[in-house]
């Protein structure tokens, strides 16, 4: 049973609701990030292409939105979302003196895949994949299953080479991040 703190003049309790105090008195984090995730999900709700791959927050209250979208997400949409949920952080009065900062971005290539759509999306395209024994391989993905990928490997060149087709199951995967190939 958490105690209540005695509140200084001026100041608003958070609602306890949403939010897990620690034993210095402080917001948890990854609270912060929940309600920051459900508060995206409100603003994309409707938005049948444009889904949530992931909420970060630095020690600064810097919060990171990543989102991704079937057809591809433009900066200008990413402005209109950070602007929509940047006024909801403020309504919500987490941050009274306004320390915060937001970012609301595509994940970018040096973000490895979070979600299955976001492999589904990337169909087509090279890929390296860690494996969870720290083997690499790298190759084209060809096919998304409930399940795993299928991802072609080509090895050697002209009359040594070799094409060999992986079916691997999400659960042995490490990290998988998409290769830009020139």
């Amino acid at each position: 049973m958490h105690r209540k703190k005695k509140q200084e003049k001026g100041t608003e309790a958070f609602p306890s609701s949403i939010f897990e105090i620690d034993k210095s008195g402080s917001v948890v984090n990854e609270t912060y990030i929940q309600a920051v995730a459900q508060f995206m999900k409100e603003l994309l709700e409707g938005d049948e292409d444009c889904f949530l791959v992931e909420v970060k927050i630095k020690p600064t209250n810097n919060f990171k939105v990543f989102l991704d979208a079937d057809s591809g997400i433009s900066i200008a949409r990413c402005i209109n979302f950070n602007r929509a949920l940047y006024k909801k952080i403020e309504e919500a009065g987490w941050f009274p003196e306004g320390d915060f900062s937001l970012e609301v971005s595509s994940p970018g290539l040096d973000e490895p895949l979070k979600l299955w759509r976001q492999y589904k999306k990337n169909i087509g395209r090279m890929v390296d994949i860690t494996l969870l024994d720290g083997s690499h391989l790298t190759g084209k993905l060809l096919e998304v299953t409930e399940d795993g990928c299928v991802v072609e490997e080509t090895k050697g060149k002209n009359k040594k080479k070799e094409v060999i087709t992986h079916s691997l199951l999400f659960e042995h995967i490490k990290q998988t991040k998409i290769q830009v190939v020139f």
